[in-house]
């Protein structure tokens, strides 16, 4: 079985995110970027796939500028056996990024294409869907755990609800959320490794697809600063506020 799995370059969660000073979109300049957390679950559950006998290849795959380079080595690093960067300076909304995905998908031919279910930069929760919906793919989203069972694949999916558990036929496209796994971290030896696996590098235009966006961003702001709170002294005087200021009972 070959596992696609798609990461993206994100800014590091520990990062404080800074918007420009003319408010066109996020400060990037002299910012950590990191790999996706949800792609790196993404990459441990290919991973573990290939541990246990099922994947015999994994393919790392980011959409974006050549600095997302060091993304994928780290996904070679964490045991992707090759990876594709499908270069491009330009913003790409999730459609777009799905288009090229699915440019990958059709020449590599993967069983399963696996990806994190939501950027933590955009948070549109929307690539994967979209994707299953151009390449006609079934698809299971949120996915707590993962099972193969010959040529079908149980996923089991977080819900409103609760727990839902679905049987899709292979060819197949997972979303990863965040109890599915914990992801491991890279070792050295696998570091210095993952220089010397291929990376190759396409364009949209080479891939045929086109990068042109639907979207327009028109004013990135920061959050209101909250208010402070306060604190009571009693109980009563908690209900009396709740009751009469807050008015929420």
């Amino acid at each position: 079985m070959k596992v696609l799995v798609a990461v993206k370059r994100v800014v590091d969660y520990n990062v404080k995110v800074r918007v420009k000073a003319d408010n066109s979109g996020v400060d990037l300049a002299n910012v950590k970027m990191s790999m996706n957390p949800f792609c790196e679950i993404a990459v441990e559950e290919a991973v573990r796939l290939k541990e246990k006998g099922v994947a015999t290849e994994i393919v790392a795959v980011a959409v974006g500028p050549t600095a997302a380079q060091e993304q994928l080595r780290t996904a070679l690093a964490l045991g992707a056996d090759r990876a594709i960067l499908v270069e491009t300076a330009e913003e790409l909304n999730s459609l777009a990024v799905a288009k090229a995905l699915k440019a990958i998908v059709d020449k590599e031919q993967p069983q399963l294409v696996i990806l994190g279910k939501q950027a933590i930069d955009s948070d549109n929760n929307q690539t994967g869907q979209m994707l299953a919906a151009l390449t006609g793919y079934a698809q299971g989203t949120f996915a707590s755990k993962v099972e193969v069972a010959g040529d079908k694949l149980n996923v089991t999916r977080e819900i409103d609800g609760g727990l839902q558990t679905v049987s899709l036929n292979l060819p197949a496209i997972v979303t990863t959320d965040l109890r599915l796994n914990e992801p491991r971290y890279a070792s050295l030896p696998n570091i210095m490794k993952a220089k010397k696996k291929p990376l190759e590098t396409v364009t949209p235009d080479a891939l045929g697809v086109s990068t042109a966006s639907t979207t327009k961003t028109v004013k990135v702001e920061a959050p209101a600063a909250r208010s402070a709170g306060i604190k009571v002294k009693s109980v009563a005087e908690l209900v009396e506020k709740l009751k009469n200021e807050a008015k929420v009972i």
